[in-house]
């Protein structure tokens, strides 16, 4: 197989950052792949076929979407960084008829915004595949926003900090566990993953990183039944409850949790819904801090216990133990 990106060397990406006049930005967490062979194992590990529509966060300078754009039917990119259009215009000039690059800040992104450069593509429908080298400060906040707000995407196939990776597929009872991992678990397992070390990129981060697959899942509640929107909505707010002091009981946890909050509105993804997701109003913190004695009953979960012992199925029956408790 020939090389996939004329543009993973050090040589390459010095000579397209010179010709535009830019240098690589730390704020924005710019670090370009520099590797063909890392390149080839993204694209073999997202499963990409010819018809696929993928949908590229961090562009950069076009590196990985020019492996995208020969093993895709085409490519929606969004990218913050105004002085990179230019430069992406350029190097993905031969597949200018697969590629549109939407210039905004990825946690800004729309349905209706890919939506469009899709149609502008004469596509219809929504890239199933997401496949990126994620900006590192904001890669574990994009993930799991983008199952959340977007279903249609089946999958993710990212690059990420190795900590960030680690969190992802930690098991209950490690000290990588947490809330995080409970969330996105909610909408996605594991499906692959592997090392990349920092003298893949230029500049080189102070960082170990990993590219990680996650498929698309609708979790199960304890009788098989699939977990509803709502439930899994609230199962959310409960980790995120339970891991709030996470040496304390999931007792003490949430009580802390709920006390300090006002009026509760969760919201549940929906794919029927247009921009804009429904919400389910719950009672305010204080009365809902109160009822968590009947609401670990409901879900038959002994308070005493601390939220990294708790298994995610667990965390669904405290879901759906919040909406019944509250709902009384």
């Amino acid at each position: 197989m020939g090389r996939l990106s004329p543009l993973a060397s050090v040589a390459a990406t010095r000579e397209v950052l010179d010709r535009h006049g830019l240098a690589t930005k730390k704020a924005l967490g710019q670090n370009f792949l520099i590797n063909d062979d890392v390149l080839a194992k993204i694209v073999s590990l997202a499963e990409l076929d010819g018809d696929d529509a993928v949908l590229e966060v961090g562009p950069g300078i076009g590196t990985l979407t020019i492996a995208l754009l020969k093993n895709a039917r085409c490519v929606v990119s969004v990218e913050r960084d105004t002085d990179l259009p230019a430069v992406l215009e350029e190097t993905c000039a031969p597949w200018a008829d697969a590629f549109r690059l939407i210039n905004k800040d990825a946690l800004d992104l729309s349905a209706d915004d890919v939506e469009a450069a899709m149609a502008s593509l004469g596509r219809e429908g929504l890239p199933a595949k997401f496949v990126a080298n994620l900006p590192y400060a904001v890669a574990a906040t994009i993930i799991l926003d983008f199952f959340e707000r977007f279903p249609w995407l089946a999958s993710a196939t990212v690059m990420v900090q190795k900590e960030v990776a680690d969190r992802i597929t930690a098991q209950p009872g490690s000290k990588n566990y947490g809330a995080y991992t409970v969330k996105l678990g909610l909408y996605a397992e594991p499906a692959g993953r592997f090392a990349v070390g920092p003298g893949n990129f230029f500049p080189p981060p102070r960082v170990d990183s990993a590219v990680i697959r996650l498929n698309r899942r609708v979790p199960l509640m304890a009788d098989g039944a699939p977990a509803s929107p709502e439930v899994i909505a609230a199962a959310a707010l409960m980790a995120d409850a339970a891991f709030t002091n996470r040496r304390k009981t999931i007792a003490n946890s949430c009580k802390t949790y709920f006390s300090g909050r006002g009026p509760i509105l969760l919201g549940v993804a929906d794919s029927s819904a247009a921009e804009g997701a429904p919400t389910i109003a719950l009672p305010d913190g204080a009365a809902t801090a109160e009822r968590l004695p009947a609401i670990f009953e409901a879900a038959a979960i002994d308070p005493r216990r601390r939220g990294e012992t708790l298994t995610q199925q667990e965390f669904l029956a405290l879901g759906a133990a919040l909406l019944r408790v509250t709902a009384a």
